[in-house]
């Protein structure tokens, strides 16, 4: 049933193409805008084969996009690029101290009391697959800070990404904390004001046209072509990387939702207020090759199912265009 459904929606593709009197790059872009336009704000997608070859699909591709949590794969760069340099280890235990504490689902919500030390190797595999913020911002440190992490991408060649800030300083600026340690800020924020909370899924005009910590959609398809194809990291380091997106647990209804079932999908999600993102590699199957796929919505009031379900609607017409209907 799998295959004859996956040839059908190729066989749809394929046909799609002379009715709207275009060629399948332009059906494809056609396709991706009819989908983005019930979302509102703006949609941004660049999309291309890990070899090179074939068409590259860009869609808003040059527009910069706050990107969330997306900037993580920036910090496991970095820090990797430190594990292949000998200057630090995955198994060197790194503290955590509860004043070190940024909202997130495991370390900040279960390791609340003094006395937690994890490995990288365990904090990267928590920032990379729960998008735990306070490992995230433990490893940033580590890194050398945001601008040591924007300083490997630009050492990587990529232009129109830049990491300025912690998560930490990302989230203080977004719900604008007081000073002193984040739980302590956010609990002061949230008693004077619990509608704060109704922030976290609705745009905000200056967080949106902040240059801060964005990324094009182009320059992060860009920065995952480095790491998997083995330019940035060492094969060790790069697989490690690869393994952990592919375990990614934040990511179920985004590019992977409308995938046939057991599709290979690397990938790390973003979200804040009016952004949703979701980058990452898809494997077509039968050796067909790999897609590097870099998807952000910004500015978008619809619900957050809604926000989710376009991208997913986007990465499935991206997979079969790349299977059914490109030309290579």
């Amino acid at each position: 049933m799998y295959r004859l459904t996956t040839l059908l929606a190729g066989l749809a593709f394929m046909l799609a193409a002379p009715a709207l009197g275009a060629g399948p790059a332009d059906t494809l872009k056609a396709e991706i805008e009819r989908i983005a336009a019930p979302v509102g704000g703006v949609v941004g997608v660049a999309a291309g084969r890990l070899d090179g070859n074939g068409p590259r699909i860009s869609v808003n591709a040059e527009t910069p996009f706050p990107m969330a949590s997306t900037f993580k794969i920036a910090v496991a760069g970095k820090i990797l690029a430190l594990v292949d340099s000998g200057e630090i280890s995955l198994d060197q235990m790194v503290n955590v101290d509860p004043d070190l504490h940024v909202e997130s689902e495991v370390i900040a919500d279960r390791f609340i009391h003094p006395g937690v030390s994890l490995s990288v190797h365990n904090l990267l595999e928590l920032m990379i697959t729960q998008s735990d913020n306070t490992a995230t911002d433990v490893l940033t440190a580590l890194a050398g800070g945001p601008d040591a992490v924007t300083a490997w991408v630009r050492g990587e060649g990529v232009e129109g990404l830049r990491v300025d800030r912690d998560t930490g300083g990302l989230l203080r600026d977004f719900y604008g904390l007081p000073a002193g340690a984040f739980p302590d800020a956010l609990a002061e924020a949230y008693a004077a004001n619990p509608d704060i909370v109704e922030k976290s899924d609705k745009p905000d005009p200056a967080f949106d046209k902040d240059p801060r910590d964005t990324s094009t959609p182009a320059a992060m398809a860009h920065l995952l072509d480095r790491i998997f194809s083995g330019d940035a990291l060492a094969t060790e380091t790069t697989r490690e990387l690869i393994a952990m997106m592919e375990r990614n647990r934040t990511g179920d209804g985004r590019i992977r939702a409308r995938l046939p079932p057991a599709t290979k999908v690397a990938d790390k999600t973003g979200t804040v207020g009016g952004s949703l993102n979701d980058v990452g590699v898809i494997t077509l199957p039968g050796g067909a090759g790999d897609i590097v796929v870099a998807i952000f919505i910004k500015e978008s009031a619809v619900p957050f199912a809604a926000r989710e379900a376009a991208i997913a609607d986007i990465a499935r017409a991206i997979y079969d265009f790349y299977l059914f209907g490109a030309r290579r």
